[in-house]
């Protein structure tokens, strides 16, 4: 069979990351977890988890399981499982997600989709800015 060295990944290990340093613009399209830590500018999609490290700058439509925030986005996520933004994250957008988690210190200006499992047709949609207070 040609190509026999070509794998199929299990899609709950980490598939790969992308460096800071890097500029990338397109679709990114990852069966498993994904970190990027770069600029970004493009669509994003992952069936696991996608990472945006404290580094990274992501202009983006993000379709995954799971994201977690910590540098800076500005988009639209669609998370079927949780969304998180760290502590030193800034993010502005539109998040829909049955779950998130704002970190004390973390930065967020935009509207909020709060999908249940069974009500998705009716999110119940939260605007929200936070900024951390000053210590």
């Amino acid at each position: 069979m040609p190509f026999s060295w070509l794998k199929k990944t299990d899609p709950t290990e980490w598939n790969g990351f992308i460096e800071h340093g890097v500029r990338i613009e397109g679709k990114l399209d990852a069966p498993g977890t994904f970190r990027i830590d770069c600029d970004f500018k493009g669509e994003s999609i992952s069936a696991e988890t996608l990472v945006l490290a404290e580094k990274s700058v992501v202009s983006s439509q993000i379709r995954a399981n799971y994201v977690i925030l910590a540098g800076r986005f500005d988009g639209t996520i669609e998370a079927k499982g949780k969304v998180e933004i760290k502590t030193k994250a800034i993010v502005t957008g539109e998040i829909h997600t049955p779950c998130l988690i704002i970190e004390p210190g973390a930065i967020f200006d935009g509207h909020v989709h709060m999908l249940s499992a069974t009500q998705s047709a009716k999110p119940i949609t939260i605007p929200v800015r936070s900024m951390a207070a000053s210590a």
